[in-house]
């Protein structure tokens, strides 16, 4: 009897103790709520003088655990600190994520007994994660509002459970570290921004205007160029005697030695002639204060957290502002190629795709933009411009359209308000297409193809096409597509190109192709290539960068734009 007493006494208080803990488990923070209640109407929630940006989010995450607090852990308020001070090593700033703010609320709430203080410390928490996470994921800016012609694909996760389970399972930093690009280019730039950032503060000489300097040539800017190729990494630390030596000693205002290389080196990595010669653009390259070196890593980090977290495991990539393309297999390079793209007026525009066929001996249907701007004024000023260039003239369009002879129109009366035709360019050598072009239908009707002007791809900067990407070695490409299209190879290749009209050729499985526009990277050899900006990007991107984070989140999660 004894026994079932005390075995009922013991299953009450096992329901005593699992009554209190749903009761606690079911109450509601009565701060956080009002909180929300405010803001829903109308009413501004600061914290300090800091502003809470990620309120649908934080809505959401606040929601799901029944408002109550989060942030009692002192473990995950230091992880997120510590990922916060690291962050501009990803070329973002810590301020926008209250770094001062959290800093300043946690010792005040070892401080002070103000009961509102648990409630802003855990809301100020919540929404430097939600907000760092949003700007890892996805970035900091939206592409499309400094560039209408960009598409990016952007990743996208639900970050109030994102920032639910980075607090369960106690891993809040190295969540926020999943968070980042995974490929491997984008830490190496990362990585190399570190580097970068040892200069700040360093004196950086600025060169003046002068003779050309020429190897074996005296000049007394030598000693500085030398000391900061060193700083650059692209001359070897010397020793110290060496070191001691490198002021304006006659012997180091020589250009001997391992210059010779260096300069070469150094002007191949900024996309300059690496003539050796040392003349006004490679001075101004010098010139090229540290600061504005990383300002532009950070605009190309920026774009690598638009991408997605796979390229694919074959892909294409073409780089615009590099003016190459590339193609990769299972991580490995297997082609890069110079090539041609759009000029200042006709850019090429950013997004990603697949080639899903190839034609040989391409027709090319002349877009009206370019009939009425480049066509129209050639054709009047030369009236066998067609004939010579194998174009046939067709009056309307699609299935209604008829052919007719050039000789009977009166070019001289068309404008851009009258002109009723259509322009196809015939395959041949002088088709403006060459002999074959890669086809993944998109709203630019932007493609990659041949052209029969090879001798442009000698050029330094190659932006001269109305927007499609030119390439250089065409049928190098092609073969490596139809490597999956068994009844595809050299010959057959080969065969096709000796005909005089289309051919089709259908992938049998579509290759990602992503138009890119990179202006710094790493490349294999672990050396920062650094480009023009030809579209002028750069800076808005800068600019963007640099602005108050509050806004570019404003209420809707940044996965739900």
């Amino acid at each position: 009897m004894q026994d079932a007493t005390n075995s009922a006494t013991k299953k009450s208080c096992l329901l005593i103790i699992m009554l209190l803990a749903f009761m606690q488990n079911a109450y509601s923070d009565d701060r956080i709520i009002s909180r929300f209640e405010a803001l829903q109407s109308g009413y501004p929630v600061t914290i300090g003088d800091s502003p809470l940006n990620a309120w649908a989010a934080l809505a959401q995450f606040y929601e799901a655990r029944n408002y109550q607090p989060a942030w009692t852990s002192p473990a995950a308020q230091d992880e997120l600190l510590k990922a916060i001070n690291e962050i501009s090593d990803e070329g973002l700033i810590p301020s926008d994520y209250h770094q001062a703010a959290l800093r300043d609320i946690i010792q005040r709430s070892q401080e002070d007994t103000n009961p509102e203080l648990p409630t802003d410390l855990d809301l100020i928490f919540s929404d430097a994660f939600l907000l760092l996470a949003s700007h890892l994921l996805e970035g900091k800016v939206n592409p499309q509002t400094i560039d209408a012609e960009w598409t990016a694909n952007r990743r996208q996760r639900q970050l109030h459970i994102v920032l639910a389970e980075a607090l369960q399972s106690g891993q809040v930093y190295q969540t926020l570290q999943s968070l980042k690009p995974p490929a491997p280019a984008y830490h190496r730039l990362a990585s190399y921004r570190r580097q970068l950032s040892a200069l700040l503060g360093r004196p950086w000489p600025l060169h003046e205007a002068g003779p050309t300097i020429r190897p074996g040539d005296s000049d007394p800017r030598l000693p500085a160029i030398r000391q900061q190729l060193i700083l650059l990494g692209d001359l070897p630390v010397p020793d110290n005697d060496a070191q001691h030596e490198l002021g304006s000693s006659p012997v180091n205002q020589l250009y001997t030695g391992n210059l010779i290389q260096a300069i070469p080196a150094f002007q191949a990595r900024h996309g300059l002639d690496p003539d050796g010669i040392i003349g006004r653009k490679t001075l101004a390259t010098l010139n090229m204060m540290p600061i504005e070196r990383i300002r532009q890593v950070d605009a190309n980090l920026e774009r690598w957290r638009w991408l997605p977290d796979s390229l694919g495991d074959t892909y294409v990539l073409v780089n615009i502002a590099g003016f190459d393309m590339v193609m990769v297999e299972n991580g490995e390079e297997v082609l890069h190629q110079r090539v041609i793209v759009g000029g200042p007026f006709r850019q090429t525009p950013v997004f990603s795709d697949r080639i899903r066929y190839l034609v040989f001996n391409p027709t090319w249907t002349v877009p009206r933009t370019l009939m009425i701007q480049d066509q129209l004024p050639r054709i009047k000023s030369d009236p066998g411009y067609l004939k010579r260039m194998n174009f046939k003239v067709y009056k309307g369009w699609g299935a209604n359209r008829v052919e007719i002879d050039p000789a009977e129109v009166k070019w001289a009366s068309l404008s851009s308000d009258n002109f009723p035709y259509q322009l196809v360019q015939q395959p041949g050598p002088s088709n403006s297409l060459g002999q074959v072009k890669f086809m993944f239908p998109n709203k630019h009707a932007v493609y990659l193809h041949d052209t029969p002007g090879q001798y442009h791809f000698s050029r330094l900067e190659r932006t001269i096409s109305s927007g499609c990407i030119r390439v250089e070695r065409p049928f190098e490409l092609a073969e490596r597509l139809l490597v999956g299209n068994s009844s595809w190879n050299h010959d057959n290749i080969t065969q096709a190109r000796e005909l005089k009209e289309p051919v089709n050729v259908v992938l049998n499985k579509p290759v990602p192709v992503h138009l890119q526009y990179w202006t710094t990277w790493v490349d294999k050899f672990g050396n920062l290539q650094i480009r023009e900006d030809v579209y002028g990007r750069d800076r808005r991107l800068i600019d963007a960068l640099r602005s108050d984070a509050q806004g570019n989140l404003q209420l809707t999660p940044r996965s739900k734009r």
